[in-house]
């Protein structure tokens, strides 16, 4: 099958024969940068009208009907590539690096819980996972027949992440819902991202660190905005789940989960998690904070993510955060191809769509 456009020359060809190197890798990342959906191209891509026609602007050899199979492909083709990345880092870098392919295998984990929970099994589970390579593979199909949450952890293999869901278990055995495990597991990543980030050399740490506290940030942001003023989900429920790392403090924390109004919640995340705030979000605290949707807030804030992805992938230039910063800016790449999948599928006008993407402010695709 033939490589997208958009996923810039991440074939095997390349990962086979290249020397292992940190400084070729992080080369040849400015230009499969220069091949990515962003800017005027992503911006013609929103314009695409039909699924055939996106798959074929993007996997030209390759035929496919559905936004979920497009999407499936996107992903699989980004755990993929950043795979290929693992033989060419070393020390804390590889670390580092091999604890952000987590992320996958705890999506999938959240999926097959979510199942579980929710007492819709799933009738072929890999349909619904991503791929992942052999070091992250986990048994799908027992996982999928658990009969509970204590089940399903049972079936975790021993280690790290079943023995922070037992504790979890423990913690919110009173909510049997996928809300507080899901959450967990977010938050089992994140505070060891931060840990591995901690762990690189200071010219590293001080490119990476803004970027990887940012999605820290983001987690701890939506529990406050879905968490706290979707599900109303009071305050003792949600402190445990904090992040130590994150700019977004203990005690801020503490105070946004106790705002009585989500206006002064989002407020308080101006300069820390939000570069600009939704514009329904009144300076004054005004009535209006009803009218703030949490997908306008949490679109915000990964843009800031990806600002700051793109600051370092200009900032090491062929260093560690080159490289990090090229798997933050692929990240958003495929979110937005999948908001672009989803709004043909909706039958959504292309500038309904481009409203939806993430990307810099002050592009026609950045209103809101």
């Amino acid at each position: 099958m033939r490589m997208p456009t958009a996923i810039a020359d991440s074939g095997s060809a390349w990962e086979r024969h290249a020397p292992l190197n940190l400084d070729f890798l992080a080369v040849s990342l400015h230009a499969r940068r220069s091949r990515m959906a962003e800017g005027k191209r992503l911006d013609d891509i929103s314009r695409i009208r039909s699924m055939p026609d996106l798959v074929h602007a993007l996997f030209p050899k390759t035929e496919l009907s559905r936004p979920s199979e497009f999407q499936r492909l996107l992903v699989d083709e980004l755990v993929r590539e950043l795979s290929g990345f693992t033989i060419h880092l070393f020390g804390p870098g590889a670390h580092l690096f091999n604890w952000l392919l987590l992320r996958f295998q705890m999506e999938n984990l959240k999926v097959l819980l979510r199942a579980v929970l929710t007492e819709k099994p799933l009738i072929d589970p890999e349909e619904y996972l991503i791929g992942l390579p052999k070091g992250l593979a986990i048994d799908t199909r027992g996982l999928a027949t658990a009969r509970s949450l204590q089940d399903f952890v049972r079936l975790i293999p021993r280690g790290p992440i079943r023995a922070y869901l037992e504790k979890v278990i423990a913690l919110y055995d009173d909510h049997p819902r996928p809300f507080f495990p899901e959450a967990a597991l977010d938050q089992f990543y994140l505070k060891g991202l931060m840990a591995r980030v901690e762990a690189l050399a200071w010219e590293d740490r001080a490119i990476i660190m803004p970027m990887m506290r940012q999605e820290a940030d983001i987690f701890l942001l939506m529990l406050v905005v879905r968490g706290k003023f979707h599900y109303g989900l009071t305050p003792d429920i949600l402190l445990p789940l904090h992040i130590p790392a994150a700019r977004i403090s203990r005690t801020l924390f503490t105070q946004m989960t106790a705002d009585s109004d989500l206006n002064t919640a989002v407020m308080r995340a101006a300069g820390k998690v939000l570069d600009e705030m939704p514009p329904e979000c009144a300076a004054d605290g005004g009535s209006v904070a009803e009218t703030i949707e949490s997908a306008i807030v949490e679109r915000l804030a990964w843009r800031r993510f990806l600002r700051l992805s793109n600051l370092a992938f200009r900032r090491s230039h062929i260093g560690l955060g080159t490289v990090m910063g090229y798997t933050g800016l692929r990240r958003m790449e495929v979110a937005n191809l999948t908001t672009i999948s989803e709004g043909i599928g909706g039958g959504l006008s292309p500038e309904a769509i481009r409203v939806r993407l993430i990307s810099p402010a002050g592009t026609e695709a950045a209103h809101v």
